[in-house]
């Protein structure tokens, strides 16, 4: 069934989104054509926070609603098909403010308060996950999944101590979780009804197709190979906003069920396109415990909400923060077209800056990542003017395999920031092989290493910056490692 508008239910209350409001920023539509304009617009690039609203979306296996924040400047219309928006004005309960609202009252966490009701559905949305979705009961917001969780918000006002004593005050006990206020069975079986249609919203400039199976997508490709393919936009959506593009053929995968499939199989962990980083990074967390390590600071909450692997993969930067652990994990793209799939190692997928082997009528469809021997040493590493929410300026992953000696016996290294694309340094792999993991061996492998790289100067580095980390990142490694082993003996 193919249907002409979204489905997006906003406070509890069912709108119907046709022609031009289809392509409205999340952020323009909440204020320009509902008034809700508690949700703010400040740097319309998803780094502040201001534009936070809270997001509930259907998940496999759930009979509620999955609630999360992400950013409404960089968020569409048409991306938000078959959700549930709770923006500030909806978090109050039963007329009263709710206890994070309180708190921040309480606590004099605003100032100008421009910032604010990004805070309030950011520590909201925490919120709601530890008094509805946590394993154990909580009753109070720990500090450091507080700090977590509002990365993604920036205030220049009060200095972040008040908002932080506002969230160490809530009492979760007293916190109604957005399940309970907001999915009746009336909204739930809407939504699930409308999440088989495929959508199609033509206007006089642009068109909007989701499509609710691969093969559909694919000869839409083909028939206009112009569609830019939207995953989340957590970068278009900062191009569009800063009129740097203006795509007017969209495809979105969205309403295709196996694009959200995120399962372990075959010794493989399998992403399909749709799939968050927020979901891979929780689905990491006991199988690649260091990947899922990275993933932590790989953007705030909002972003990662919203971002997907596939959408990172596809965008080629060479400082991508997955990129590097995909190229030592050996991952396989798949890409799925009208004549079928292939697959691609994602060490020949890069064919230049910005180049892929990839043909214009392929999309990619799943990723396969190998699951790691357990006797393995991973790390993996970012480098950036700053822990959280940063793009980086020097990206590494380092795979080792030993002997029962302690001898290096196999050796993958991937470098992001330092040239073109991502690159795997085979003469510095070789030159481990055999060798011990002491100072020497990796002194010598981080000098070769240098010699592999072309690295650029730009904004966030000079090149001579990322030659020297290019070197000093073996060295980190090894003294982690001689710690470790060192605590191991000790204890």
């Amino acid at each position: 069934m193919m249907r002409d508008y979204l489905l997006v239910y906003i406070n509890g209350q069912r709108h119907e989104i046709r022609g031009e409001e289809a392509f409205f920023s999340l952020s323009d539509y909440l204020r320009y054509t509902r008034g809700l304009t508690g949700t703010k617009v400040v740097c319309a690039e998803g780094d502040c926070g201001a534009c936070t609203i809270i997001r509930g979306s259907l998940r496999d296996g759930r009979e509620d609603l999955h609630y999360e924040g992400i950013n409404a400047c960089i968020t569409f219309m048409h991306l938000m098909d078959c959700t549930h928006i709770v923006t500030v004005e909806g978090l109050q309960d039963n007329g009263s403010l709710n206890p994070v609202q309180q708190a921040m009252i309480d606590h004099h966490g605003a100032q100008c308060g421009f910032c604010t009701p990004g805070f309030i559905c950011a520590m909201s949305d925490h919120a709601n996950h530890c008094a509805y979705q946590s394993e154990r009961p909580v009753e109070q917001l720990e500090t450091q999944r507080l700090r977590n969780a509002l990365t993604g918000n920036l205030c220049r006002c009060t200095g972040y101590a008040p908002i932080l004593n506002a969230g160490e005050s809530i009492d979760l006990k007293a916190f109604t979780p957005l399940q309970q206020r907001y999915d009746t069975p009336e909204m739930l079986s809407d939504l699930q009804a409308h999440a088989s249609h495929s959508v199609q919203i033509q206007t006089r400039e642009r068109l909007f197709y989701a499509p609710n199976n691969l093969r559909d997508a694919a000869e839409f490709r083909v028939r206009r190979p112009e569609s830019r393919i939207f995953s989340s936009a957590t970068d278009m959506g900062v191009l569009i906003n800063k009129e740097k593009s203006d795509p007017v053929v969209i495809t979105n995968l969205s309403r295709i069920p196996e694009a959200h499939s995120l399962r372990e199989e075959n010794g493989q962990i399998v992403v399909g396109a749709r799939v968050s980083l927020s979901q891979l990074e929780n689905f990491c967390r006991s199988r690649i415990p260091e990947f899922a390590r990275l993933m932590r600071i790989f953007a705030s909450p909002q972003i990662k909400n919203k971002g997907t692997l596939v959408g990172n993969i596809a965008n080629a930067s060479p400082i991508a923060d997955t990129l590097p652990f995909l190229f030592v994990a050996e991952a396989e793209i798949e890409l799925y077209s009208t004549q079928g799939t292939r697959r691609v190692n994602i060490n020949r997928f890069y064919t230049g800056y910005k180049q892929l082997d990839m043909r214009p009528d392929e999309l990619i469809s799943r990723v396969y990542i190998p699951m790691l021997p357990k006797d393995e040493i991973l790390r993996l590493y970012k480098v950036s003017n700053r822990k959280d929410l940063d793009i980086s300026t020097f990206t590494a992953a380092i795979r080792l395999q030993l002997d029962t000696q302690r001898q290096i016996t196999g050796a993958a290294i991937a470098y992001g920031g330092v040239g073109p694309v991502v690159m795997r340094l085979p003469r510095t792999e070789a030159s481990l092989i055999g060798c011990p993991l002491d100072v020497a061996s990796f002194a010598a492998a981080g000098k070769l290493a240098r010699e592999e790289i072309t690295p650029i100067s730009d904004v966030r580095a000079s090149a001579d910056y990322r030659y020297q980390l290019a070197e000093n990142i073996l060295r980190k490694c090894q003294a982690e490692l001689e710690e470790q082993t060192s605590e191991a003996v000790v204890f």
